[in-house]
């Protein structure tokens, strides 16, 4: 399926419309529907109006309770799809302000349990120094200061002991030059004493030796609800389960490619070394 991003915000309403269509047709009430689908009255009411949005599950239960014919059905299912992509372009984001973004984030993790980073150009916020995030809002105008102090606040959820995240890195990641050397091996200084933590499990996939796979994008999953993929504009959210199993898949099989604990460590204390003796 192609995504057109003007079509995700309208694809929750065309949604409700048909399937609040359908059960006009079936001659049958919300109550009925609910109890059908063991859904709440308000649950299905919500769907109908298009404030929320339901799963392929709600979906697929839905139709078959209603017997819907199968053009529209597909057409449903099809707009279920895209109800369930969101898509956030950088423009927006930097309109409306970047630390407005950091709430989101500090909202979702608020929320999750479970996080796989796979981190395949950059090191994420959650593991930068000061001036790491500093650097990697330099190309945005104006004042980034409260976006900077949220991105460090961020930081304390990784010692909340009832969740659990997963970084891999690529080698790329790791040594990309984002800063001058000295500050480059305080960064990788920083990864080292992260991957202690006891919420946190770090790996680095070594460039070295043979990798079929071929990643990609930057990804981030929450939980086996939301992945949330990166582009050079922006950022797609995905919630349809399809596509976070996907994500999942293809995290599992990079993390087959890492190396974790203390040989990790090791690799980094190396990198960082080579950083130090540069200087400048």
């Amino acid at each position: 399926m192609t995504f057109d991003p003007q079509r995700l915000g309208q694809s929750r309403s065309d949604l409700a419309e048909v399937l609040r269509d359908q059960r006009r047709r079936a001659g049958r009430t919300q109550t009925w529907l609910a109890r059908r689908c063991n859904m709440s009255q308000t649950r299905v009411s919500n769907i109908e109006s298009g404030k929320l949005t339901p799963s392929l599950v709600d979906v697929e239960l839905i139709l078959e309770a209603l017997g819907t014919e199968a053009p529209v059905s597909a057409e449903a299912r099809s707009l279920a799809r895209v109800a369930n992509t969101e898509w956030q372009d950088q423009w927006s984001s930097r309109r409306r302000g970047l630390d407005k973004k950091q709430n989101e984030l500090a909202r979702l993790e608020s929320i999750s349990t479970e996080f796989r980073f796979f981190l395949l150009s950059m090191i994420t916020g959650l593991l930068a120094t000061p001036d790491y995030v500093r650097a990697s809002l330099a190309d945005v105008p104006g004042d980034q200061s409260k976006t900077i102090a949220k991105k460090l606040e961020r930081q304390r959820v990784l010692y909340d002991s009832a969740k659990s995240f997963t970084f891999l890195l690529t080698e790329q990641a790791v040594r990309w030059p984002l800063l001058p050397p000295l500050a480059m091996a305080v960064q990788l200084d920083r990864l080292v004493s992260v991957s202690r933590i006891p919420s946190v499990r770090l790996g680095v996939v070594p460039l070295g030796g043979h990798i079929p796979e071929k990643p990609l994008n930057t990804f981030t999953v929450y939980d086996r609800r939301l992945a949330t993929v990166e582009t050079g504009t922006g950022a797609l959210l995905l919630r349809d389960h399809r596509d976070v199993t996907a994500y999942l898949r293809d995290f599992e099989t990079y993390e087959r490619h890492a190396i974790f604990g203390d040989e990790c460590r090791g690799l980094l204390a190396e990198w960082a070394s080579g950083f130090a003796r540069r200087r400048t």
